[in-house]
Order: structure tokens, then sequence, then C-alpha cells
């Protein structure tokens, strides 16, 4: 066999072997057993356009739908004859239809509890399947971005070349998973009741769970910070910084060179907290942002 003709057979044997099943990002778990994406995120130009606000996931009728997080029941009932639920996990939501319901309103959920059977009326793929929504606020916002999904792109060697990703020029990615327990703003402090500027963005995760750094830079502090527990801090340039705080472990000493997306620490609760969580904090040029607008 020529040599040639054989490397290319290598090459597409290689590329056929199933990958490994990806693990779920600390924030959200797979609600079906199944992980097929049989329709993407394509969110809509404004609150009012055609879009695709989430993702679809191949099922069969029947099959039982999980809680992604841990959270609370604000809806279980029907949106123009579909039946929906849909969880609060603390300023971030999921939804889920056509399903269901075996949960009422006010019901506290666990991650990967079921809360509901997946139905094949009004589905809007081919057989059935499960639309799983994420939303903050207004935002609709990508699903896979906190299911382990999503991580590698298949791009074509001609043609103009894919945009950098996240955390690259400028912009920052999310240090972990998770839903947002306290956003950034005015609040009464749950331990001091004293009204102030919560001075971050605070996110759910279990104490251990990897904290990464939002982009490329250089540690500037690693260690106790008084009321914050162990924090470190990373100067990405002249303008932008960013913290993260209460944390379990450092794994990361002053000085030290980083690149987005490696691990610097564990989260945790040390320093003035209520529980695990990491406290996640932006500045810009010296001033205090919120970090959800450069997420």
């Amino acid at each position: 066999m020529p040599l040639r003709l054989a490397c290319v057979l290598l090459v597409i044997s290689v590329l056929l072997v199933p990958a490994p099943a990806a693990a779920s990002a600390p924030g959200w778990s797979w609600p079906l057993e199944r992980h097929e994406v049989s329709g993407p995120f394509d969110p809509p130009a404004d609150r009012y356009a055609a879009g695709h606000r989430g993702i679809d996931l191949s099922g069969v009728v029947g099959d039982r739908v999980r809680a992604v997080a841990p959270g609370r029941v604000t809806f279980a009932g029907r949106v123009g004859g579909v039946p929906v639920v849909t969880i609060d996990h603390g300023g971030e939501r999921s939804t889920y239809q056509p399903v269901a319901a075996r949960v009422e309103v006010g019901d506290a959920v666990t991650a990967r509890q079921v809360i509901g059977t997946l139905q094949g009326e009004h589905s809007h793929c081919p057989g059935a399947c499960l639309h799983l929504g994420r939303r903050i606020g207004e935002d609709y916002l990508d699903p896979l971005d906190l299911l382990g999904a999503g991580r590698f792109v298949l791009v074509s060697p001609d043609g103009a070349p894919p945009p950098p990703p996240a955390g690259a020029g400028g912009r920052l990615t999310r240090p972990v998973g998770g839903p947002v327990t306290s956003p950034f703003g005015m609040r009464v402090h749950p331990l001091t009741g004293v009204r102030k500027l919560h001075d971050g963005t605070d996110f759910a995760v279990p104490c251990g769970t990897p904290v990464r750094a939002a982009a490329g830079g250089t540690v500037t502090a690693a260690g106790s910070a008084g009321a914050y527990g162990r924090r470190i801090t990373i100067r990405h340039g002249q303008d932008l910084e960013t913290s993260y705080a209460h944390l379990s472990v450092v794994s990361v000493p002053v000085g030290a060179p980083v690149t987005a997306g490696e691990v610097i620490g564990r989260s945790g609760t040390t320093g003035l907290s209520t529980g695990c969580h990491l406290h996640f904090m932006v500045r810009e040029g010296g001033a205090l942002t919120d970090p959800m607008s450069s997420l």
C-alpha cells in the first residue's frame, strides 16, 4: 500500500474513534440520559425577533427529565398549550418543554432530580426532543456553556479564520459554572445586615470546584485578604484586573503568568462567607465594574 494512502486511512480511522463523553461543568448537568443536541442555540437579534432561544436534545416520549442544578420551581403548567417547567437557580433560570411536571411551584429541587417526563405533543423536532432554555433576567444564554459542551469547533481549512475564543481580545470567560446567587450591585449583606455595594458576582459552586483564570495575565496577589478569605488577583494588561475570593485552595504564586482557562485555585467558603461559592470581581481602569458585562 502506498505510504500516502496508508497515512490518509490512519487519520480517518483516528477521527472515527468516538471521543469520551465530556464531563458536565460544575454548574449544570444534562437533563436527559442521552446528550445528542439536535437543535443549537441561535439567539434572536432582539427580544421579539425570531430565533432559537435554547437547545434541543433528542429523546423518547416518556424519558425522565432531570433538573440541571439545584433550585426552586417557579412555574409548572402550560404556555400556549405547551407543558413547561421553570426552575430558578438564584438569578439564573432553566426551562424545560414539553414536559409533564412531577413537581409543583415552590418545590425545592436538587441537581439531577426528576422533575417530569418528556412529551411528544407540541414538539418542534421531527421526533421527540427536550427544549432546554437558560435565562438571566431577560437575556437568553447558551445552555451548552454550562453543560461541558462546545469546547471544540471543527473549522474548514479554506476561507476566513474563525473568531478568537472567549477570553481573547479583552473578553473574559466564566471562571466557574454554576448559577449567579448574588449579582453585582447594592444589597443588604447577609451576615452584617449592612446595605452596601456587592463588589462582584457570586457563583454558587461546591467547595473544591476548580477556579479558572478568566483571561491570560500575571498574578499580582495570592493569599489571605480579610473578609474576602483566600483571594487571587490577576492583572490582564494595564487597565483590566480580575479577583477570585473565598477560595479554599490557592494554586498559583504572586508573579506567576497564567493563561485563560488555567486552574488557579479551588472554590471555598473562607473569610466572611455564608457557604461555598466564588466571589468574582472585575476592575477596569481601577474602577469596580459588573463582571457579567465582561463575560
